[in-house]
């Protein structure tokens, strides 16, 4: 399974996310015992990879989602220090491309700034389904989304994203971010059994390993974790057993 390190980026700080609220949303100032500059999202990617041995980093741009001005500058930084996923407002074709020259690995195509499946096809036609990444995004379990796509089933959401072109789709819910309150594993199940040969993704609420295994049993590919990480709930040897069950999973 991957594991995904978080940094969520507001006003050119790191910040720790907590139920959707990004007015509440503070500086991180500590990761496990490791104390940092307030904010210093480069101190947390070499925390996670020192401590934990992680390479990615799912990066959300809180300033670009909500169309502020973009944080270029931080994200690549980051893209010197692990492999990045950037969700940062990208809804057209010309801001999935400018997104890929920074240098990230992937670009994530967020349901709450989707503008269209269209939009969302001429993306992945332009860079690649395979660098393209699409974020179901929910609040409460409801779609953050636009016009008609929010009166579809969650599930056929995830469904028309993957005939879409996009290489991988990820599940969050905002409300359960730096809860502690765990996953909605039927949920998830349910996106596996509609998309069966598409890389899936699922963070929020993640409280420790059993939370981790729940989701590879459910099928995911991967794990996004920040909080779990910076309370050093998850250990190295943790995140090490993560791998080793996505692996197994695979055979």
């Amino acid at each position: 399974m991957r594991v995904v390190g978080v940094v969520d980026l507001r006003n050119g700080c790191a910040v720790h996310a907590r139920a959707g609220d990004r007015s509440r949303y503070e500086p991180v100032e500590r990761i496990a015992d490791a104390a940092i500059q307030p904010g210093d999202a480069v101190a947390i990617a070499r925390v996670y990879r020192d401590r934990w041995g992680i390479d990615e980093l799912y990066v959300a741009d809180l300033d670009a989602i909500a169309g502020w001005t973009p944080q270029d500058r931080r994200v690549s930084e980051l893209t010197a220090l692990a492999a990045v996923w950037l969700d940062a407002g990208v809804a057209s074709e010309n801001r999935a491309r400018r997104a890929l020259t920074l240098g990230i690995a992937r670009v994530i195509v967020g349901l709450e700034t989707l503008t269209s499946w269209d939009a969302l096809r001429e993306i992945t036609s332009a860079v690649g389904g395979a660098r393209v990444a699409f974020s179901l995004d929910l609040r409460g379990g409801e779609l953050m989304a636009r016009g008609d796509i929010a009166r579809e089933p969650v599930h056929v959401v995830a469904s028309r994203a993957v005939t879409a072109g996009v290489g991988s789709l990820i599940v969050i819910d905002v409300t359960r971010v730096g809860t502690g309150l765990g996953l909605d594993l039927e949920l998830i199940r349910r996106i596996r059994r509609e998309s069966p040969a598409t890389e899936l993704l699922a963070g929020g609420g993640i409280r420790n390993l059993e939370d981790v295994c729940g989701l590879a049993d459910a099928g995911c590919d991967g794990v996004l974790i920040a909080t779990a990480l910076h309370r050093d709930v998850l250990t190295a040897s943790d995140v090490a057993v993560a791998r080793r069950i996505g692996a197994e999973s695979r055979r």
